[in-house]
């Protein structure tokens, strides 16, 4: 497959996804404050951003309120107490947890003002996927499905389970890193697999890149350029551990007018700068670690929680545990 158009060309079909509180609440909870979301939003849309995906809307009967901040939950109320009515160029996202969430629970379409539903899954849990993106598709919603941990799987299981995916109607499958632990080829190959059942299926592919090898950014480019339309992003790279691509490089790298580079800086300035004191993602060694030896970062996550800079130690548990 060849590329699909060059890195000095604007392509029309290539649409920016900010999943800063979504998977930026992965680091706290979800314990963002009405400002800050209400922030991420008005900055999304003076960037010209296409989808900012708010949080999850994990079920208050299977999680605990006291728990987690409201983000984790989306009710609809909430939501619009930030975007009103939302008349704007920017759609709104949600992400449903296979296990976390109650089909019944999602108001049909025309009673919200989310436009997606994100359904993320493990390659075990697709059936239970498929039943949540036929019926929010019904709703009204776009659906999107993002299948977690690919890294992990047999060759033959991410086949049959495209081949599977492409019979239902989600409108974009998405290629996750989610241990960041993938190199440009293997992205490459992989968004031409992708690729190639999207167009056959009519669908949309994207990509979420996690940042382990400081590779988030140079994976969602070369996604990008085999077939790969929807980008996600999160501001300052904020993210679960080593966090995602920034939204301020993929921004500033896009040749398309309609994205504006300031809104995010200015952003940045005012909130990210202050966070950065109180919160803890991003690159380092103990996810550069995870990421090389293709693990969850359940391990760095609890070094750098305890302060622990034995990178060694770290490695050589890591080692035994291959």
């Amino acid at each position: 497959m060849d590329k699909i158009g060059t890195m000095i060309m604007s392509r029309k079909d290539v649409k920016v996804f900010d999943c800063t509180i979504r998977d930026g609440g992965l680091v706290n909870n979800f314990q963002f404050d009405d400002e800050f979301v209400k922030g991420v939003y008005d900055t999304c849309v003076k960037a010209g951003i296409d989808y900012m995906e708010i949080g999850k809307n994990n079920s208050p009967t299977i999680q605990s309120v006291d728990d987690f901040g409201k983000w984790n939950f989306c009710f609809e109320e909430d939501i619009r107490k930030i975007v009103g009515k939302n008349k704007t160029g920017l759609k709104i996202a949600v992400m449903s947890d296979i296990g976390r969430t109650v089909k019944e629970e999602l108001k049909p379409k025309k009673d919200s003002v989310v436009d997606m539903i994100r359904i993320a899954a493990y390659i075990h849990q697709i059936p239970a996927a498929i039943e949540l993106i036929e019926d929010a598709h019904k709703k009204g919603y776009e659906t999107t499905i993002n299948i977690m941990a690919i890294s992990k799987a047999m060759n033959d299981e991410l086949d049959e389970v495209l081949k599977e995916l492409s019979k239902t109607s989600v409108d974009i499958i998405y290629l996750v890193d989610s241990f960041g632990s993938f190199y440009p080829e293997q992205i490459k190959k992989l968004a031409i697999k992708y690729s190639k059942i999207a167009k056959d299926s009519n669908k949309s592919i994207g990509i979420h890149a996690h940042n382990n090898m400081q590779l988030a950014y140079a994976n969602t480019i070369e996604a990008m350029m085999y077939g790969a339309s929807l980008l996600d992003v999160t501001v300052s790279g904020l993210g679960r551990g080593a966090g995602n691509c920034p939204m301020e490089l993929l921004v500033g790298f896009l040749k398309n007018p309609k994205y504006k580079l300031m809104p995010i800086l200015k952003f940045i300035e005012q909130y990210m700068v202050p966070l950065e004191k109180k919160l803890d993602w991003g690159y380092s060694v103990p996810y550069m670690l995870t990421g090389q030896l293709n693990e969850h970062p359940r391990t760095a996550m609890k070094a750098r929680d305890e302060g622990d800079n034995n990178f060694v130690e770290q490695y050589r548990t890591l080692l035994d545990a291959q």
